[in-house]
């Protein structure tokens, strides 16, 4: 059995299968996922897995370069976008790009992957862009 946080076997090959500047998305229950790209669904109900304990499992796992938000989530959910940015404190070398939710929406097309969790706040979604570890 492994010994890391991530116990799901979809999601850890994700993650062992990225290569620099892939793309993954993690998103909300609501959000809508192109028939072209691999989907993980995690949600179970309302809440579970929640946005953050999905994000912080990644970002435990996985190295990353860049995030891209919809600049709507700090308007709309401005308590969950504050949770996830202050996740990001320890990782200062993590570009941040926002960018409307229109152009988001047609942005996950080009994920490797997304990870649906059972997140029912408003654009609780990410898209993080993997990074090399050497």
């Amino acid at each position: 059995m492994k010994k890391t946080a991530l116990l799901n076997p979809e999601l850890s090959y994700l993650v062992a299968s990225l290569g620099h500047f892939d793309e993954v998305t993690v998103c909300d229950a609501g959000l809508p996922i192109p028939s072209t790209t691999q989907r993980i669904d995690l949600a179970l109900t309302h809440g579970v897995p929640s946005f953050i304990t999905t994000v912080q499992v990644l970002l435990s796992e996985m190295q990353i370069t860049g995030i891209i938000l919809a600049s709507e989530f700090k308007i709309s959910s401005p308590q969950l976008h504050q949770a996830f940015v202050d996740l990001l404190v320890p990782y200062t070398d993590i570009r941040i790009h926002y960018i409307n939710h229109d152009a988001f929406k047609l942005r996950t097309g080009k994920s490797k992957a997304i990870i649906r969790t059972g997140e029912c706040t408003a654009y609780a979604n990410v898209i993080f862009q993997s990074g090399v570890v050497f």
